[in-house]
């Protein structure tokens, strides 16, 4: 599983990128939907979003889930490659893979990647 230290983590496996707003599914996220087809982005650019809110669905061939903000703040960027293209979320969720970008607001109850790969080894049991 593949959890990059400068990002932080929320328990509904949402990452989030401190240094430019950038949110996505975690690599544990996409393993566990297996191959996305379908993603639909339920904010608008300039929008304010909540820690803990909805902001993304996606679906897979196996499952569906709904996508949550992991911090509060303003819409500042979409990602439409990756409603174009959902099956970069499963090639790379942590690159081109971002769903949306969030400016100027706090982190909800996030974790550090450490905290999250020991959340995400305490559900596989």
């Amino acid at each position: 599983m593949n959890t990059p230290s400068n990002l932080m983590y929320a328990k509904s496996d949402e990452w989030f990128d401190p240094s430019n707003g950038a949110v996505g599914i975690t690599d544990y996220a996409q393993n566990q939907l297996s191959d996305i087809v379908f993603v639909e982005i339920l904010v608008d650019e300039g929008e304010e979003v909540t820690a803990g809110k909805p902001i993304a669905s996606v679906e897979s061939v196996k499952a569906s889930a709904e996508i949550y903000a992991p911090a509060s703040g303003k819409v500042g960027a979409i990602n439409k490659g990756i409603i174009e293209k959902p099956e970069i979320l499963n090639s790379d969720p942590f690159g081109d893979g971002w769903m949306i970008k969030i400016e100027g607001g706090a982190q909800g109850d996030l974790m550090d990647s450490a905290a999250y790969e020991k959340h995400c080894e305490e559900r596989a049991h």
